[in-house]
């Protein structure tokens, strides 16, 4: 009787010293508190006489560079300098920061989730401003992405609260998109698919559609290829009064070469117009690359809303479209 007691003591202990490891470790868990913050938006920890100096221009230009592709001018980031002293309590709350700090080594540092979560807080060391600004010419390329990416991923988080139902995405395409609930079906055929979203003085709006990969693309004059696909096929499924739905002759668009789903991906950022209407905005074509089924898949977002900022839309529509999976 003795023994089964103490076996039995013995489980009991056990199980509790198991139960209280696994509520302390949701404790430490839960302490670590939400980050707060506005997509896009960078917050920059640096004194403030070398913000209004050398390095605090190198920084606008770099973080605040002009977003290819929009019909205005709109900053990468929207910055906001913060004073080390006062980089404190709800401030080391935010996202995303950039902190720029004098070392005996010039470096970048990543650091995720130190004092929230999600967090990406990217450290810039150097013994004097001129390397603190060359390494910022340097690696800004690579520090931009990791900040955007926490960003996209963020903002699909938020789009995943409520999203729309689209089986036809799959039966149609053989594909999976994570798509707000605001989003409505425009226009849907048996090869085609438009959504669109309401938005203040304008919409913004996705379409997807898929062509053989047999004889599509050339070698030599990629971006051409991909303007007269887009051209050929937004003239007909886009419905207008007057004109066609066509690219902007007088901008040349961009050309990236990404990867979505695992799948060598052309991005092309650029602008649209309806000729003789006046209208236009921003697009950007993601042609993904589906060599399991000999075909492209073609993602689409464009917005029309004259005099509206669109940075945030553009980026909304992009992070959708990365949520691609392929079936």
């Amino acid at each position: 009787m003795n023994k089964l007691f103490l076996l039995l003591s013995g489980l009991f202990l056990l199980i509790g010293c198991a139960s209280d490891t696994k509520d302390k470790k949701k404790e430490r868990q839960g302490a670590m508190a939400q980050s707060v913050g506005r997509i896009n938006e960078l917050s920059v920890v640096i004194e403030t006489e070398a913000w209004k100096g050398a390095l605090g221009d190198t920084i606008r230009k770099y973080f605040g560079a002009e977003v290819p592709g929009l019909p205005q001018e709109e900053p990468l980031f929207s910055m906001r300098q913060i004073p080390p002293s006062a980089f404190s309590g709800i401030a080391r709350k935010n996202r995303t920061f950039l902190k720029v700090e004098n070392a005996s080594v010039t470096k970048v540092d990543y650091i995720s989730n130190k004092f929230a979560t999600p967090q990406l807080g990217v450290v810039i060391t150097g013994k004097n401003l001129a390397e603190q600004s060359a390494i910022i010419r340097e690696q800004i390329e690579q520090i931009s992405e990791k900040l955007k990416a926490v960003e996209t991923k963020e903002k699909q988080r938020r789009i995943a609260k409520s999203l729309e139902k689209l089986p036809q995405l799959e039966s149609k395409f053989g594909l999976s998109l994570k798509v707000p609930s605001a989003y409505r079906i425009a226009r849907e055929d048996d090869d085609f698919l438009w959504l669109r979203k309401d938005i203040p003085n304008g919409d913004m709006n996705l379409i997807i559609y898929e062509i053989p990969i047999d004889n599509t693309l050339s070698d030599t004059n990629t971006i051409a290829d991909i303007i007269k696909i887009r051209d050929s096929v937004g003239s007909l499924k886009i419905p207008t009064d007057t004109g066609s739905f066509v690219t902007e002759e007088a901008y040349a668009p961009y050309l990236y070469h990404k990867e979505v789903a695992k799948r060598p991906t052309f991005v092309t950022k650029g602008t649209w117009e309806i000729k003789n209407r006046f209208l236009a905005g921003p697009f950007v074509n993601y042609m993904i690359k589906d060599t399991d089924k000999n075909r492209y898949v073609v993602l689409e977002g464009f917005i029309l809303a004259p005099s509206s900022l669109k940075r945030d839309n553009m980026f909304e529509l992009e992070a959708i479209i990365k949520s691609l999976r392929l079936l």
